[in-house]
C-alpha cells in the first residue's frame, strides 16, 4: 500500500472533523431562527471540544486493538448522526446532546487515528509528517465557512446540520478506509517493533515523570492559543478598537496561520529537535503575549500578533503527537497520545477562563508567565536513553 493514501484519507477526515472551529458561524442565525441567548447557543461548542478530547481516549485504546479504520468510522457516523439530529433540535438541550455531545465524540474517536497511523508510516519524519496529519484540521474551518454560509443562504441553518452531516459521513468514513497500519504493526497482543525503542504501555508511561512534564508543557502552550482563538474578534474590537467586521478577518487568519505551523514547526522539529522547536516557540509566544498586552494596537499590528499566535498553536498540536511517539513508542501511542492530548482539552477551559476573569491586559501576562513555565519546564525535558533519535 502506498503510504501517500494514508495521508491522503488523513486529510479528508481532518478537514470534516476541523469544520468545528467554524462554530460561530451558527450563534447568530440559531438566535435569530430560535429566539435562544447567543451566551446559551456558545456553550454547545464548549462541550463539544470537552467531549471531543474525552472520547480521544476512548477512540486511542480502542484503534490500538482493532486498527483505525473502524474507529474512524466509528467516529464519521457519529459526527454525521450528531449533525443529522441536530438538524431536529428545536430545544437548547437537544443542540446540547445533539451537536455536542454525539456529534463531540464522533470528532473524538476520529481524531486521533490519522495521526497514530501516520505517525507509524512515516518514523524517519515524524513532525513533519504529524503537521500534515493535524494540517488538516486547522484548516477545516477555512475551507468550510464558505460552504457553511452557502448553505446556510440556501436552505436555513437547521438545514444546513442536515446536508453537513451527510458531507461529513461520506468524507470522514470514505477517508477512513485509507486507514491502515503498516505490515511491521498489527493490532491486539502481537508485538511489532522496527527499532530498538520501547514501547510503553500506558501504566509504564503514566508511572514517568516526563509525562507529566510533557502534559504540563502541553497544557501550558496551548492555553495562548485557544485564548486568542477564542475571543479574536473580541479583542479586535476591544483592544485594537476595530469594527466587528475588520476584528472577524482574525478568524481567517489565525485559521490559515494554524495550518501552516502545523506542517513548518512539525518538519523543523525533525530537523533541530522537539525540545529546541519548542523552547524557541514558548519564547516567541511570551513575547507576542506580552507586545499584546503592552503596545497599542494598529489592524495591522493585530493581525500580526494573532497570526504568530495562531501559527505557534498549529505548531503544539504538530509536536506533541510525535514527541510522544519519541518518548513511549508508537505501538500504544494511540491510547498515550489521548491521554497527552487531555492538555489540550484542559486548555479550552483554562484560556478562555482566564480572559474573562482577568480582563484581556491582564489575562495576556498570565499567558506570558505560563510560556516562560513552558521554557523553564523544556529545560528540565530528559529524553529516555533507549530513543533512537539523538538530541531530541
Amino acid at each position: 500500500m502506498n503510504r501517500w493514501l494514508v495521508v491522503f484519507g488523513s486529510i479528508c477526515i481532518q478537514l470534516s472533523l476541523g469544520a468545528v472551529y467554524a462554530w460561530s458561524l451558527f450563534n447568530q442565525p440559531l438566535a435569530e431562527t430560535f429566539g435562544w441567548s447567543i451566551d446559551d447557543i456558545v456553550i454547545t461548542f464548549s462541550i463539544t471540544i470537552a467531549t471531543f478530547a474525552f472520547f480521544t481516549m476512548i477512540a486511542g485504546k480502542l484503534q490500538d486493538k482493532i486498527g483505525p479504520r473502524w474507529v474512524a468510522s466509528i467516529g464519521g457516523f457519529l459526527l454525521g448522526t450528531g449533525l443529522l439530529l441536530s438538524s431536529q433540535a428545536s430545544t437548547l438541550t437537544e443542540l446540547y446532546l445533539y451537536y455536542g455531545l454525539i456529534g463531540g465524540a464522533g470528532i473524538g474517536m476520529a481524531y486521533v487515528c490519522p495521526i497514530a497511523t501516520c505517525v507509524k508510516w512515516f518514523p524517519e519524519k515524524k513532525g513533519f509528517i504529524s503537521g500534515i496529519a493535524v494540517a488538516g484540521f486547522g484548516a477545516g474551518g477555512l475551507v468550510f465557512k464558505p460552504i457553511i454560509l452557502a448553505l446556510m443562504e440556501s436552505f436555513g441553518v437547521s438545514n444546513t446540520f442536515r446536508y453537513l452531516g451527510i458531507i461529513y459521513i461520506v468524507l470522514v468514513v470514505g477517508g477512513a478506509q485509507f486507514l491502515k497500519n503498516p505490515p511491521a504493526y498489527s493490532t491486539g497482543d502481537e508485538t511489532h517493533s522496527t527499532t530498538s525503542q520501547k514501547d510503553f504501555t500506558t501504566k509504564e508511561m503514566l508511572r514517568e515523570r516526563s509525562f507529566y512534564a510533557l502534559w504540563i508543557m502541553f497544557l501550558m502552550g496551548c492555553t495562548s492559543g485557544l485564548m486568542v482563538i477564542s475571543f479574536a474578534v473580541d479583542i479586535g474590537v476591544q483592544i485594537a478598537n476595530l469594527t466587528i467586521e475588520s476584528a472577524a478577518t482574525a478568524v481567517m487568519v489565525i485559521a490559515i496561520f494554524n495550518a501552516g505551523g502545523r506542517i513548518i514547526l512539525g518538519t523543523l522539529s525533525d530537523k533541530f529537535g522537539r525540545k529546541t522547536v519548542l523552547s524557541a516557540m514558548y519564547i516567541c509566544s511570551s513575547l507576542i503575549m506580552l507586545g499584546m498586552s503592552l503596545i497599542p494596537m494598529s489592524y495591522l499590528l493585530f493581525l500580526l500578533f494573532v497570526s504568530l499566535i495562531g501559527f505557534n498553536f498549529g505548531g503544539f498540536l504538530a509536536i506533541f503527537p510525535s514527541i510522544t511517539a519519541e518518548f513511549y513508542g508508537t505501538k500504544n501511542i494511540g491510547l498515550n497520545y489521548g491521554l497527552m492530548y487531555q492538555a489540550y482539552g484542559v486548555a479550552a477551559f483554562v484560556g478562555p477562563f482566564i480572559a474573562t476573569t482577568f480582563g484581556f491586559t491582564t489575562a495576556f501576562l498570565v499567558a506570558v508567565a505560563l510560556n516562560i513555565g513552558g521554557v523553564l519546564v523544556a529545560t528540565q525535558l530528559r529524553t529516555h536513553s533507549y530513543t533512537t533519535v539523538s538530541g531530541r
